[in-house]
């Protein structure tokens, strides 16, 4: 994708968009809307409880006071601001499975777009490294849409760690109306602890849904035998043996330890986390994600 001329450029903003197209079925279109809409985050009254009311509505002083169920009942957003945070760090370049975990999250990304903006949202989109590299404010159109593949294309990929914390912290910063906010990375140099901070901060104003690519290469080697190794972003260079077992285990054993800690992570802070594996069909991951996140609302 990267060092693409202008005609080239267009060309494949093009195809990602077919692409995206295809892929938003109704299914999925009917989960985003069930999933984000519907939820108003506006206040317009307290009523009495009536079969069929979510609980998580229920006004628990009101019912405490008045010795009766009451819920409260919000207006629905007519649109949603919808924000991309989306890693544009060296380490996408990597993949094994035909396509850069950079390429697969485009694709995600812009299925997620073009049904944000078929739901009438606006959409914004920021590209990080270990600093904001680009920032585009949510906006309502096709052009506007288009613009951020665009960008998204374009954007080279940058030699320093992804820092998703301090871009979350500058989206809090930038955008004050609440909305949702996917946030797209392999975070693989991310600091938990740190991580952990900035979702809780967001979280008090946004809505965040993680997007996390793993390659499968990242969670087990092949018995290869010595394997040259280059960091992306650092230039550091490293061999392994993976002919040894002793080796291949301690691998596994890391990938494993590392994939506990994020669940952890996500769920002390609240928020939700589809997980990508690099090779599966990324349609059929969002279309379950959004029916098992409408499930667990209900």
């Amino acid at each position: 994708m990267e060092g693409a001329g202008i005609p080239e450029l267009l060309q494949q903003v093009r195809r990602l968009r077919i692409v995206a197209g295809r892929k938003v079925s109704d299914l999925m279109a009917g989960g985003y809307h069930s999933v984000f809409k519907g939820r108003g985050m506006e206040f317009e009254e307290v009523r009495e409880y009536q079969p069929g009311d979510e609980i998580r509505d229920i006004d628990w002083n009101v019912t405490a006071r008045s010795g009766a169920p009451f819920v409260k009942r919000f207006a629905e957003e007519r649109e949603l601001t919808v924000s991309f945070l989306v890693d544009v760090s060296a380490s996408g370049v990597f993949g094994s499975q035909g396509r850069s975990k950079r390429e697969i999250l485009a694709e995600v990304v812009a299925v997620l777009m073009v049904t944000a903006l078929r739901n009438q949202d606006k959409v914004g989109l920021s590209l990080f490294a270990g600093s904001i590299q680009r920032h585009l404010p949510p906006r309502k159109s096709r052009g506007a849409v288009l613009r951020c593949l665009r960008e998204l294309l374009a954007a080279r990929p940058v030699a320093e760690p992804g820092d998703p914390a301090a871009a979350l912290d500058f989206l809090a910063r930038v955008e004050r109306r609440r909305g949702i906010v996917f946030l797209a990375s392999d975070l693989l140099d991310a600091t938990p602890e740190s991580l952990l901070r900035s979702l809780r901060r967001a979280r008090r104003r946004h809505e965040i849904v993680a997007l996390q690519i793993v390659d499968p290469l990242e969670e087990a080697l092949p018995a290869a035998g010595l394997l040259q190794v280059l960091d992306p972003e650092t230039g550091r260079r490293a061999a392994a043996d993976s002919a040894s077992e002793a080796v291949r285990r301690a691998y596994e054993r890391r990938a494993r330890e590392r994939e506990r800690t994020w669940k952890e992570v996500f769920a002390r802070a609240g928020v939700d986390r589809l997980r990508l594996r690099a090779g599966e069909d990324t349609a059929a991951a969002l279309t379950r994600f959004f029916e098992e996140r409408r499930r667990r609302i209900r």
